[in-house]
């Protein structure tokens, strides 16, 4: 491939398709994460990022980013958990996203406690299996900065894309809470159990692996930059249809237009109780020609 006034042409079919596979689509293709393990590491953390696979690198995110963004090209990633240990900042994890290849967003989090996947004798769940995500506490709606972890927590574990999830594959539940000052990350596979009646009864079986997490530092990117990171091709935006609408849980709701209706003549059910006995009018008239006649 030739470069020339920063436009790279490619010299064949092979670097073309290279090309047009890392070029802008208007469906991007699913988010692959880079999960790197420091220069200086304690056991827990490599045993946390064993459970999530990783390689070494040494390099500091939160001080030269520059590697990241390298890595990140070359292998078409925009998603990055970094692992660490050193005295002034032990039991280090960081998660972090790049748009075009720079840095976004980054979030540091400590381990205080940690309970690996071995630990917890229980069956797991297949390979691959797109998780249900819990986020509980006033913080994930309230503070920024955990409001930026909630949505690189969606983005990191979401699982790809899917049109449609049975209800047998709705079995991997991960919850994360904000208390205290913490976040506590809990893995829970879904037991349908007999209840006596069509819908099953749920029952959640930890699995591991298991966080006690505090926020540290955090790297997070300007309004205008998370707003630009997040605009969607006007091709991929749904048209407005006109008197559709649909509310919170995706109800689609219409609105029927009709032309104004004359009330008073609407034909009613008539009943019979209503109706005029014959027979009651007739004694009513003999009575008052009686009264009459006496007097």
């Amino acid at each position: 491939m030739t470069q020339l006034d920063n436009v790279v042409k490619p010299k064949s079919k092979r670097s073309k398709r290279f090309l047009d596979s890392r070029a802008p689509k208007l469906s991007e293709d699913l988010k692959s994460a880079m999960i790197m393990k420091g220069g200086n590491t304690s056991l827990t953390v490599t045993q946390a990022l064993k459970d999530l696979v990783s390689h070494p690198n040494i390099t500091r995110p939160f001080e030269d980013s520059t590697s990241l963004e390298f890595f990140s090209k070359k292998t078409d990633s925009s998603l990055f958990l970094f692992g660490s240990h050193n005295k002034k900042r032990p039991n280090n994890l960081i998660f972090g996203r790049l748009f075009d290849f720079h840095v976004l967003d980054m979030i540091e989090l400590g381990i205080e406690k940690y309970v690996s996947l071995s630990d917890i004798k229980a069956s797991k769940c297949p390979e691959g299996t797109k998780p249900m995500l819990v986020f509980a506490g006033e913080a994930f709606d309230i503070d920024n900065e955990h409001k930026r972890l909630k949505s690189l927590l969606i983005d990191f574990f979401r699982g790809p894309t899917v049109p449609a999830v049975r209800l047998a594959g709705l079995e991997h539940v991960l919850n994360f809470t904000a208390l205290d000052g913490k976040i506590f990350m809990r893995s829970y596979r879904c037991l349908l159990k007999k209840s006596g009646c069509r819908t099953p009864r749920i029952e959640l079986e930890e699995i591991g692996p298991s966080f006690d997490l505090v926020l540290r530092r955090t790297h997070l990117a300007s309004d205008d930059l998370y707003k630009l990171a997040h605009r969607q091709p006007k091709a991929l935006k749904p048209k407005k249809k006109k008197n559709i609408s649909h509310d919170a849980f995706g109800t689609k709701l219409g609105r029927v237009h009709m032309q104004k209706q004359d009330l008073s003549k609407l034909h009613t059910r008539k009943m019979k109780g209503l109706r005029k006995r014959r027979g009651a009018v007739v004694d009513g008239e003999q009575d008052i020609e009686e009264l009459l006649t006496a007097l």
